[in-house]
């Protein structure tokens, strides 16, 4: 009997209410087990978020009581502040370039660090996410590797190959403050998705690829999406949440290396946008809005990549 069937044979005449409390009873352990994870979940996630939705429809400035504006705080964002759409534009360049770069590369170089041998294997895991653990150090060797001067790592080598004749000011001049921000963001990005796809990998059933072997697979990239990628769909959507988030959240970076806010707004991000407003001006109504604009933007792209997930492994 399928499990829809012994479900409805078991519910008899009860009501979806009754049902459901008689379950909660029958596994009520469990229910006390979660319960300090839900309150907390509850406390510092469920009631900030709404509490952001109601206090992004209201003009409030943390001195006085909320006042309600309905819409206009949105109508403002979208229509009448240039900065918000400058800022939206970086936001998504960084989401496909970072995100999508990050999750990619982690990927890749998962991939490859396990094949190494298991010592040699460990050095170079710890060598890729080294940065992510020193994030702070690491803009001071940043600095000093773009640095605009001739004493600049990268300026020095150009200048002595005769490729420039001035030094580059990497984080001043908007045409490779982007670019530079975008390198810097990707070789700091293997962290927590990178070990999780590690993780994946050391776990792979080697029983499975030698049955697959037997029923066709010829090639390696076979063996990946048929067999490596459909084991590894767990990491694989956590790696997306993980990149996924970094990257609309990328603001600090920006200000850390072009020493406060970059030229002419290039590579000017909602992240900061809202910090200008929520942290500099208290507007706290129109920050909630901005923060809305990047929530729904998180959720919707994780909802696009679970999506794309899903068809993994298929033919």
């Amino acid at each position: 009997m399928a499990k829809k069937e012994k479900e409805a044979v078991a519910r008899g005449d009860k009501t979806r209410l009754q049902w459901t409390w008689h379950l909660m009873k029958q596994y009520k352990i469990g229910y006390v087990m979660i319960a300090p994870y839900m309150i907390l979940f509850i406390l510092m996630t469920v009631i900030p978020v709404l509490g952001s939705i109601f206090v992004s429809f209201t003009d409030y400035n943390l001195l006085q009581m909320p006042n309600w504006v309905g819409l206009d705080n949105y109508i403002n964002l979208f229509l009448n502040d240039e900065l918000f759409t400058t800022a939206l534009k970086y936001t998504l360049i960084f989401a496909v370039a970072i995100g999508l770069g990050s999750y990619v590369l982690s990927f890749i170089v998962a991939w490859f660090v396990n094949e190494l041998s298991p010592k040699v294997r460990a050095f170079v895991t710890l060598i890729f996410y080294a940065p992510s653990l020193v994030a702070g150090s690491i803009y001071v060797v940043f600095n000093y590797v773009f640095s605009g001067d001739s004493y600049g790592l990268i300026n020095g080598w150009l200048l002595n190959w005769g490729l420039i004749s001035d030094p580059i000011l990497f984080f001043a001049d908007t045409k490779f403050i982007l670019p530079t921000i975008i390198v810097v963001s990707l070789w700091m990005s293997l962290g927590t998705a990178f070990l999780s796809f590690i993780a994946g990998f050391q776990g792979l059933d080697r029983s499975q690829i030698e049955a697959g072997a037997v029923d066709g697979i010829t090639n390696r990239w076979q063996e990946l999406w048929y067999i490596t990628l459909p084991n590894l769909k767990p990491q694989l959507a956590f790696g997306a949440i993980m990149s996924i988030t970094s990257s609309f959240g990328v603001g600090g970076i920006v200000t850390q290396l072009c020493q406060g806010l970059p030229t002419d707004y290039v590579g000017y991000t909602l992240n900061l946008h809202l910090g200008e407003y929520s942290g500099t001006r208290w507007e706290f109504g129109y920050g909630c809005a901005i923060s809305m604009v990047l929530f729904f933007l998180m959720v919707g792209s994780n909802m696009l990549v679970q999506k794309l997930l899903s068809k993994v492994g298929k033919s």
